[in-house]
């Protein structure tokens, strides 16, 4: 049986394995694109890796966590905390 937490698990994995090829595509492009201005060199290729790859990877990680979280029913909790329920559904306030 999925519930939903294991669905919205097996999208995040997607999800993260299509950022990373995203992050991948995106670290050559850059790579060529710099490479049209002069030589490469070392500093300039893991500084380039880098920045890319964490800005991709960091941007669209946080977003898909969102998604995740949205997904799963971690939001619920929040949720009902803030419309006076607990976890469970019931008033703490009786």
């Amino acid at each position: 049986m999925r519930t939903d937490r294991n669905v919205a698990l097996e999208q995040m994995k997607r999800m993260l394995v299509w950022i990373c090829v995203v992050g991948v595509l995106m670290v050559i492009g850059a790579l060529w694109y710099i490479s049209q201005f002069g030589p490469l060199t070392i500093v300039v290729v893991t500084a380039t890796i880098a920045g890319v790859f964490g800005s991709v990877l960091l941007g669209c990680g946080l977003f898909a966590l969102g998604f995740y979280s949205d997904k799963s029913g971690y939001d619920d909790v929040v949720s009902n905390a803030t419309h006076g329920q607990d976890a469970r559904g019931d008033d703490p306030r009786r």
